[in-house]
């Protein structure tokens, strides 16, 4: 489903995105530069391109509900074209047909890993659970990838954290994003999200738990 309206939010926060249509926010924070330069290297840069006919204005609405009836909506090409372009990303107009499925297939990755966690705890009463609340920190990293760095994995490219809103209760979410084996090949780009509560009330605590330990539930 695709829309060209920019009436609704996607959930990548693309708070500096200006274009010629009004862009909104969507779950991946653009706001702090990491995102669309992470997505730059994942595709040859060479020259910069520079904006065409091609660039379609449609923008795909997500499977990610928001308070209220409405979903979150991603950025359309040309909007993803020129936020890399303000950022001298350097990126081709060429590109953005693949960048920006790959963009909006991660996020709803990162949904259905939150909608497995919070399967049966409740939100279903309310009409199921809301995203209400994203930020990027790409510079901040988690205890658990600190922890994976010393024993000598790879550090995550990026972090988010995503806020979802079940019947009234608020749960944290962080989310770790990192390349696999063959993340650096324009042609077989992979990722791998380590999706999981935060550690910052006893709901997520105890889903942490019954996560590692199913018996205990």
């Amino acid at each position: 489903m695709s829309s060209s309206s920019a009436d609704s939010k996607c959930p990548v926060d693309h708070s500096t995105l200006q274009s010629t249509s009004d862009a909104k926010s969507c779950p991946v924070d653009h706001s702090q530069g990491s995102s669309t330069s992470t997505w730059a290297r994942f595709l040859s840069g060479g020259s910069p391109g520079s904006p065409s006919a091609s660039l379609s204005r449609e923008r795909e609405v997500s499977s990610i509900p928001k308070p209220g009836d409405e979903k979150w909506v991603y950025p359309s090409e040309e909007q993803f074209f020129a936020a890399m372009a303000r950022k001298n990303h350097n990126p081709q107009a060429a590109d953005m047909k693949t960048i920006v499925p790959i963009h909006n297939a991660v996020n709803e990755r990162a949904w259905s890993e939150i909608l497995k966690w919070e399967a049966g705890r409740g939100g279903e009463a309310c009409g199921g659970i809301k995203l209400v609340n994203f930020k990027g920190r790409p510079n901040d990293r988690s205890p658990k990838a600190r922890l994976n760095m010393l024993l000598g994995y790879s550090a995550p490219f990026d972090r988010h954290d995503w806020v979802v809103d079940r019947c009234g209760t608020q749960m944290r979410y962080i989310i770790d994003f990192y390349t696999g084996h063959n993340g650096a090949s324009k042609e077989n780009i992979s990722f791998y999200l380590d999706v999981r509560p935060a550690l910052d009330s006893w709901e997520g605590v105890k889903m942490r738990w019954e996560n590692l330990w199913p018996w205990s539930k």
